[in-house]
C-alpha cells in the first residue's frame, strides 16, 4: 500500500469528503435482497463521520445509460445506508451535480453524511468527461475510493474525479488492495490457484498469468474437459470448447516452462442429464461414457485438490469446480472449499477468494467467514488477477 494513501494519512475534520462507493445492490421486489455492498463501505463513512468529516456518497446504480430512469434512482437506498450506519441520518440529493447537490452538501455539518444521486444519469460519468469530473470534485475537499467493484472502470467518479482532489483509499479498497497483494505480488509459497467455472473463452489472460505467479493450478469446471480434450481425452457429452484446444495446450506447455504444476481431474462425477438428483456414477476420465456429462470432480481428483491446499502457504480461487447450483454436482466445490477453510482457520493458510459465481458457491460450502479474504468485486477482481492495470486503482497514485 506504499502507492496509496488512507484514511490514515487524511485530516478530514471539517472537510468535505467525497466517497466513492459501490452501492449497485441488487433489488427483488422493491426490497434490497443482499446489503453486503452497503455493509462493506460503512467502516470507511462511519470512520470519516466520527472524525468530522463532512461525507458525501458517490455511486452508480444500474445502467440508465446517461439518462434519468426513475428505477434506478439511489432514493431508495438511503434508510439502508443509514441503517448501516447506525441509525445516522443520511440526507438524500436528487441530483450528484448542480444546485440540488451543492444545496445537500452546503447544509451538512461535520460528521453529516449525504447520499448524491445516481452518477451515470450523467452521460459524462461514463465517458469520464473532464468538465463531469470537475463539477464532481467541486462539491468536496478530498477524494476516498471505496469501490473496488468499480476499479476497472475509468469513470469521472472512479478516476477523473481523483486527480483533481487529494485522494486516498477507503478501508474496503485498502483492504482489498493488501489481500490481493498478499495472494499474489508477494505471496508466501507455495501458492495453489484453484480455477473454476464453465469455459476457458473467459479466463485465458487470467490462467497466463497465474502459471507465472503460482506453483499449482487447479483447472475445475466445465473449463477443465476444453483442456482434457485437447489432450487426447474423450469427454463423452460432457460441455466443451472444442475451438479453444490450441489455446489449452498453449496454457499447458507455459505452464511446464514455468514450473506450474497443472492438476487436471482425473475422475469425474457423470451424469446423463442435467438435473437435480440425476442418477449419476463416478468415472475415471479415461472411461467416460458416450453419452455421459461429467458435471463434477470425482473423490480422487478432489483428494488430489485437498492434499494440495494442504500443503499451500497461499490460496487464490475464482470458479467452482462443478455445476454446485444443483446437487450432487456441488460436492467437489464443497469439499475443496471447505479444506482450504480448516487450514485457514488452523492458521496455516492465506485464502483469498472472488469473482463471479465464486462467492455463492463458497456460500453454498458455509465457509464465507472461514477465508481469510473475500472479494465482492466481481469483474474488477477478474482483471486483478489477470494482470491488468485498474483504472479506479492506479488513480490514487496521483495524489491530487
Amino acid at each position: 500500500m506504499s502507492a496509496f494513501r488512507t484514511l490514515d494519512d487524511l485530516k478530514v475534520s471539517g472537510k468535505k469528503v467525497l466517497v466513492r462507493a459501490d452501492l449497485n445492490v441488487p433489488i427483488t421486489d422493491g426490497a434490497v435482497s443482499d446489503s453486503s455492498r452497503i455493509d462493506s463501505v460503512a467502516p470507511t463513512l462511519v470512520e470519516l463521520a466520527d472524525k468530522g468529516a463532512k461525507v458525501i456518497v458517490l455511486s452508480h446504480f444500474g445502467r440508465p445509460k446517461g439518462r434519468r430512469v426513475p428505477a434506478m434512482s439511489l432514493a431508495p437506498l438511503a434508510p439502508h445506508v443509514s441503517a448501516a450506519l447506525g441509525g445516522r441520518n443520511v440526507a438524500f440529493a436528487p441530483d450528484c451535480v448542480g444546485s440540488e447537490a451543492r444545496q445537500v452538501v452546503e447544509a451538512l455539518g461535520d460528521g453529516d453524511v449525504a447520499l448524491l444521486e445516481n452518477t451515470r444519469f450523467h452521460a459524462g460519468e461514463e465517458k469520464n468527461d473532464a468538465e463531469f469530473a470537475a463539477t464532481l470534485a467541486a462539491l468536496g475537499d478530498i477524494y476516498v475510493n471505496d469501490a473496488f467493484s468499480a476499479a476497472h472502470r475509468a469513470h469521472a467518479s472512479t478516476t477523473g474525479v481523483a486527480h483533481l482532489l487529494p485522494n486516498a483509499a477507503g478501508r474496503l479498497m485498502q483492504g482489498e488492495l493488501e489481500a490481493l497483494e498478499s495472494a499474489l505480488l508477494t505471496p508466501e509459497h507455495p501458492v495453489v490457484a484453484v480455477v473454476g467455472g464453465a469455459k476457458v473463452s473467459t479466463k485465458i489472460d487470467l490462467l497466463v498469468n497465474l502459471i507465472e505467479r503460482v506453483d499449482v493450478l487447479v483447472i475445475g469446471g466445465g473449463m477443465a474437459n476444453t483442456f482434457l480434450h485437447a489432450g487426447g481425452t474423450d469427454i463423452g457429452a460432457s460441455l466443451c470448447e472444442k475451438a479453444l484446444s490450441e489455446t489449452a495446450n498453449t496454457v499447458r506447455d507455459k505452464a511446464a516452462a514455468s514450473g506450474c504444476r497443472l492438476l487436471l481431474p482425473s475422475d469425474g462425477v457423470v451424469a446423463r442429464e442435467f438435473v437435480q438428483g440425476a442418477a449419476s456414477e463416478i468415472c475415471a476420465i479415461s472411461d467416460i461414457p458416450p453419452d455421459g456429462m461429467i458435471l463434477d470432480l470425482g473423490p480422487q481428483t478432489v483428494a488430489a485438490i485437498e492434499d494440495a491446499i494442504g500443503n499451500a502457504k497461499t490460496v487464490v480461487w475464482n470458479g467452482p469446480l462443478g455445476a454446485f447450483e444443483i446437487p450432487p454436482f456441488d460436492a467437489a466445490t464443497n469439499a475443496a472449499a471447505r479444506a482450504a477453510a480448516k487450514h485457514t482457520r488452523d492458521g496455516g493458510l492465506l485464502s483469498v477468494a472472488g469473482g463471479g459465481d465464486t462467492v455463492a458457491a463458497l456460500r453454498h460450502a458455509g465457509v464465507t467467514d472461514d477465508f481469510s479474504y473475500i472479494s465482492m468485486a466481481g469483474g474488477a477482481f477478474l482483471e486483478w488477477l489477470e494482470g491488468k492495470a485498474l483504472p479506479g486503482v492506479e488513480a490514487l497514485k496521483d495524489q491530487g
